[in-house]
């Protein structure tokens, strides 16, 4: 094959970005993606139930970067450079108008993962991006610099040269052990964005029912997440229990996913006012009265856990079990066994360290010439449009110095 200028393996998000961008700074530019299925895009195709979560609406570099439980300090330069506004203008620009949902989430406005897919296909077509699908990357060498040739790409069927190569291959084990063996640190990786399960626990009863703030914390950790929470028939799940996964990745693989989370479900609510209700709702029945917003077969599943008396009122309330429902309703345990994956959105931390990457152009500074984005470095995010937002930032840095090194 033809020397190219520019070689990405990895079809997806990152790779896509990077090499359209390139090839807008510098049309003349030879780029080749190598995508190793059948497919391109396949995570943006599932993104958001299929709708593609694009980017989030939080445009302060600063406080974009507080979604990210790995990359935070990393990431505040490149968002500055190509943050969540930017986005936006880009997708605009090439006739992909987005829309805000009331958490700050934003999808395309016709609600289908397909308008970014076509978008960039028909873009790789205009600018003449060669995509080769079915190709297994095997390894890559990098030659001396004198050599035109720079990087050698092994496939299973062919052999490619370039002057400059990127991984965008996402969280792909083979690659992580191909850059190790090369003299990568990599950070052993684990899940991220996941739901807890509670076997046999009976508030999966109350599967379905949602609590729209809570407060979930780890035992023995500082971690601490809030949002909405959701109860289902294997346990806990919501944006509340997604950012504590997040966070907490690392830790609870360490823990092998056997930890207690405590739940607080009315955080804004202070203990003090709880014990006033023993005089304000004095002759009123504790359980059949819901209180602090929260839905009633909830309330009565937690008073229910402490007093067998269903007509006991709040005066008549002893010190254990005016403390013991404080508990139930502020610092409420939950022994969790296991995890199960977030819908088909699977995350993954760990990856290539960060302290090997020059944020400035996303090339690595081991082999230069080399350029990551994506999930095969060490960031990831909480849900909300954020992994894709850090897909984006670092593809369009990494075509920016490719396109002006090309």
């Amino acid at each position: 094959m033809d020397s190219q200028d520019i070689i990405i393996i990895g079809g997806g998000a990152a790779g896509f970005f990077a090499a359209i961008n390139a090839k807008i700074k510098s049309p003349d530019l030879k780029v080749t993606i190598l995508e190793q299925s059948k497919d391109v895009l396949n995570k943006v195709r599932i993104s958001g139930g299929g709708r593609c979560n694009a980017t989030h609406h939080c445009f302060d570099p600063k406080l974009l970067t507080a979604y990210y439980p790995r990359g935070q300090r990393e990431l505040l330069g490149p968002f500055h450079v190509f943050g969540a506004q930017d986005t936006v203008s880009w997708f605009e620009l090439h006739g992909v108008k987005l829309y805000t949902e009331p958490d700050g989430c934003m999808f395309p406005v016709s609600n289908s993962s397909d308008t970014i897919i076509q978008c960039f296909l028909q873009l790789a077509k205009k600018y003449q991006i060669a995509i080769v699908t079915n190709a297994k990357v095997k390894d890559f060498t990098r030659h001396d610099v004198s050599n035109s040739h720079r990087f050698e790409v092994s496939t299973d069927k062919a052999v490619y040269y370039t002057k400059m190569l990127m991984l965008a291959t996402g969280s792909s084990p083979f690659i992580w052990n191909m850059l190790e063996n090369k003299g990568y640190e990599i950070v052993h990786p684990c899940p991220s964005l996941f739901t807890f399960n509670l076997p046999n626990h009976p508030i999966s009863k109350l599967m379905g029912l949602v609590v729209k703030n809570a407060s979930v914390s780890i035992e023995n950790s500082k971690i601490t997440t809030d949002g909405p929470l959701l109860i289902t028939h294997w346990g806990l799940s919501g944006p509340a229990i997604l950012k504590a996964s997040a966070w907490g990745a690392t830790l609870l693989a360490e823990r092998n996913y056997d930890f207690t989370a405590y739940v607080d479900w009315i955080p804004n609510i202070k203990t003090e006012e709880i014990n006033q209700l023993r005089e304000i709702m004095a002759k009123k029945k504790v359980t059949a009265n819901h209180l602090f917003g929260l839905p009633a077969r909830l309330w009565q599943f937690l008073m229910e856990s402490i007093l067998t008396d269903k007509e006991k009122n709040w005066a008549s309330l002893t010190k254990n079990e005016m403390s013991n429902i404080i508990t139930q309703l502020k610092k409420c345990p939950f022994p969790v066994k296991g995890k199960t994956t977030f819908k088909e959105e699977f995350v993954t931390a760990g990856g290539v360290a960060l302290h090997q990457i020059n944020f400035k152009t996303f090339e690595s500074k081991i082999h230069p010439g080399l350029y990551m984005a994506g999930e095969v470095i060490n960031i990831d995010a909480v849900t909300g449009g954020f992994n894709f937002q850090a897909a984006w930032t670092g593809g369009y840095i990494a075509a920016m110095t490719m396109a002006e090194k090309g």
